[in-house]
């Protein structure tokens, strides 16, 4: 058998080997081991691929479209064109440098909105009489105002969307409003005039005017604050210039002097900025971490400008501007207590000895011995402000302890609190006023107050 030299075990071996392999032969598993090797030598895919499905002849037969989709009626007449939405996108971006004070739809000679730069400069130049600062009783100040209503011709879309800020012009004659919106518009109001022709938009900015104020010194000034920009409107020169300038998103301003030359400004990311107008550029003085990684606003103290109040995401402090640096700064008071996001946080309008907070847990708290009475310095001032109330709010600048803030209860409303929490008066007018005024204004000196809406509406009671 040619295999004699090898050994019983070798032999028994080899016969074994050769009847399995003609075992497997009539099994015809070679078929099926080359395929798992072609299988294997093809890559380590984890799936097979399915065949591509033979391309099917295109059907004559026209498919059936929607009439709906196709904006036709069944009659066959097209549907009049949806009107586009408003967006950011849609308005031409704003040059930076100065911007002529010219509305937006209206060309540069177009004689319309003489009467109203006219009026706003006419009573700029009047001395405002100063506000009595003397809180009368009550009941004398509840009489006056039950006397405030919202009549139909002091209601008007000032801007095209959301309000974001107004402001009052201080005259004594005339009622001038001014209002920002989300894309960037400001809008002026003559509600004295009482006509059509009272109101005009311009667009000095690209985006939402978080803050406006006319100027205490010169209310021929207009500031308004805007994610990047900061302008001050001159009416004199009917133009918007270009004050402070940023990619770090502003939020809000005030006054650090009573000459308004400088501002202390606000940024979202949690920085404040010293800005001062006299200087020439577009930068700010001094840029400073207050430890925040939100600001939503800042405000000046009443009496002693060197203190101002700054709102975080759920921290609010005092600080000395005299000693702000680039980094490391502390406040020199906290007022604690909030647990939930913060709006907003304001000095009382006098003294400037209570503070009220608007926060996210449906509260709006009153706080006082932020300061001392009299002696104002860091040694001096309370790490630990009493609470007075917790209600649902601005300050009434004529008062020391009133504030407003909008209501959603129906009828819709603007509510007057005192500090101690008591609803002194609730403005509201069925007919009227039908929305939530969630941006509330008082003039400094009369009984008027503006509240602006989420459609670009002011109310003026």
């Amino acid at each position: 058998d040619g295999h004699s030299a090898l050994s019983a075990y070798e032999r028994k071996r080899l016969k074994n080997i050769t009847e399995n392999a003609k075992f497997f032969a009539a099994l015809n598993l070679h078929e099926v081991s080359a395929r798992l090797n072609q299988i294997a030598t093809q890559g380590q895919s984890h799936g097979t691929k399915r065949p591509k499905p033979k391309k099917v002849e295109e059907a004559t037969v026209l498919r059936r479209r929607s009439m709906r989709l196709l904006r036709v009626e069944p009659s066959g007449m097209p549907l009049p064109e949806t009107p586009a939405q408003p967006g950011a996108e849609q308005y031409p971006q704003v040059p930076d440098g100065p911007v002529p004070m010219v509305p937006e739809d209206q060309a540069e000679d177009s004689k319309r909105t003489e009467a109203l730069l006219g009026t706003w400069m006419r009573i700029s130049e009047l001395k405002a009489e100063a506000a009595d600062r003397s809180t009368p009783d009550t009941e004398r100040y509840r009489e006056s105002l039950s006397r405030m209503v919202l009549s139909p011709g002091n209601i008007r879309k000032v801007v095209k969307s959301r309000v974001c800020s107004i402001a009052i012009h201080p005259s004594q004659s005339t009622i001038l409003v001014a209002a920002g919106d989300k894309w960037g518009h400001v809008g002026l109001w003559n509600v004295s005039c009482g006509s059509e022709e009272g109101a005009h938009v311009f667009t000095p900015h690209n985006l939402s005017v978080n803050c406006m104020h006319f100027s205490p010194c010169n209310p021929a000034h207009l500031l308004s604050l805007s994610h990047d920009t900061l302008r001050c409107a001159d009416v004199t020169r009917a133009v918007f210039d270009e004050i402070c300038r940023s990619e770090e998103n502003f939020s809000s301003f005030d006054f650090l002097e009573e000459n308004a030359c400088t501002a202390l400004v606000g940024h979202w990311d949690g920085d404040v900025a010293v800005v001062d107008r006299r200087t020439p550029g577009v930068s700010p003085e001094l840029s400073a971490d207050i430890g925040f990684r939100r600001t939503r606003t800042v405000h000046v103290h009443p009496m002693n400008k060197q203190y101002f109040l700054a709102a975080g995401l759920m921290d609010v402090g005092i600080f000395d501007v005299r000693y702000l640096k680039a980094k490391g700064n502390k406040p020199v008071s906290s007022l604690p207590g909030h647990t939930k996001s913060l709006a907003s946080a304001y000095f009382s309008p006098i003294t400037g000895s209570r503070v009220v907070t608007v926060c996210a847990d449906d509260k709006l708290r009153v706080l006082r011995g932020c300061l001392c009475s009299r002696v104002y310095d860091t040694t001096s001032l309370s790490s630990t402000p009493k609470v007075l109330s917790s209600v649902r709010a601005v300050w009434d600048p004529r008062q020391e302890r009133c504030f407003v803030v909008g209501s959603m209860a129906q009828p819709r409303q603007i509510n007057l609190f005192q500090d101690t929490g008591e609803l002194l008066h609730s403005f509201y007018s069925p007919d009227s006023l039908t929305s939530v005024c969630s941006i509330n204004v008082l003039h400094p000196t009369r009984s008027i107050l503006v509240g602006g809406n989420s459609s670009g509406r002011l109310h003026v009671f």
